[in-house]
């Protein structure tokens, strides 16, 4: 076996009250550094991952005490050598930084973390350059096409806290959108339920569905262009592709959005290759009381139409 890799036996390991609350995927993927995503999925989803010799899934949150099965791994034994030699300097792009949560700025086409093809993302960049790296989690996920806000915690406690205001709706974000089309309403609430399909190769496609969950999306017009129009959403359920899918459903599909509409715009205007929508803000109320408000600068991109 190659010396960048290394062969694990089957180990059984106890949840302290530290690591509890936390998704059981997202719990391997700290533990084994190196190891891909859609190998995490793949032995949860056979039964290999056992949590009180039961089967769960990958969304299962673990709990103190709890016993956790892990098979046999074979992992790559040199993850960050990769990282560290890449041309990404993810601390340039911190907004905000406290002991409990950093604010990143995040650029399009970087993923929020590694897996299915991509050798590392926001986390593991942001890992390799902080000292405390293995504290350091994802509060939530942006798309890897879409720029700007992203929140990651520093501890436990803190990701416990801000997950909790998530489910409780006490997180407010807006997005700014360039949409195709002559924009017809000043403002306009969406409410149209979602479905997400998992396809064979691990992606997520979304579609309008009657028997998909509640999705709700405020959006109201900035600015409108010839053919385009400058749009400020805001997303009251948190779905995937939820900005994506309600503005395409209605007929105002996001520019360079490849994977919800045939539209081929950007290569006929010069435009930058990239999907026109970017986290302009997060706001909500830390665990000192604290009001918190970050927000990132619209890039220059979203003004060329």
């Amino acid at each position: 076996m190659s010396n960048l890799t290394m062969k694990t036996k089957v180990q059984k390991l106890r949840i302290n009250e530290d690591e509890s609350g936390q998704r059981i995927d997202n719990f391997i993927n700290r533990k084994f550094k190196g190891l891909p995503r859609s190998k995490i999925y793949r032995i949860i989803r056979r039964g290999e991952v056992r949590v009180n010799s039961g089967r769960i899934a990958p969304s299962y949150k673990i709990k103190t005490n709890d016993e956790i099965r892990i098979p046999p791994l074979i992992i790559k034994n040199d993850p960050e050598s990769l990282i560290k030699n890449n041309s990404i300097n993810i601390e340039k792009s911190i907004i905000f930084e406290d002991s409990d949560f950093i604010v990143i700025d995040k650029p399009a086409g970087l993923a929020v973390h590694g897996g299915s093809g991509i050798k590392f993302g926001v986390i593991e960049l942001i890992r390799t350059a902080k000292a405390q790296k293995n504290d350091i989690s994802l509060v939530h996920r942006i798309d890897k096409e879409t720029s700007g806000c992203l929140l990651l915690s520093k501890k436990r406690s803190a990701l416990r806290d801000l997950h909790e205001k998530f489910r409780n709706g006490e997180v407010k974000k807006n997005y700014f959108a360039v949409v195709l089309g002559t924009w017809e309403y000043q403002k306009k609430s969406i409410n149209i339920p979602l479905l997400t399909n998992h396809r064979k190769n691990g992606e997520r496609h979304v579609t309008q569905n009657k028997k998909g969950k509640k999705a709700v999306t405020l959006v109201k017009m900035i600015n409108q262009y010839k053919k385009f129009a400058l749009v400020q959403c805001q997303p009251i359920t948190g779905r995937t592709h939820q900005l994506r899918v309600h503005l395409n459903e209605i007929g105002y599909p996001i520019v360079g959005d490849t994977k919800y509409s045939n539209m081929n715009v950007l290569s006929e205007l010069k435009l930058k290759k990239r999907l026109f929508l970017h986290a302009q803000s997060i706001s909500f109320v830390d665990r000192k009381g604290n009001d918190r408000t970050f927000s990132s600068m619209l890039p220059q991109e979203f003004n060329d139409f």
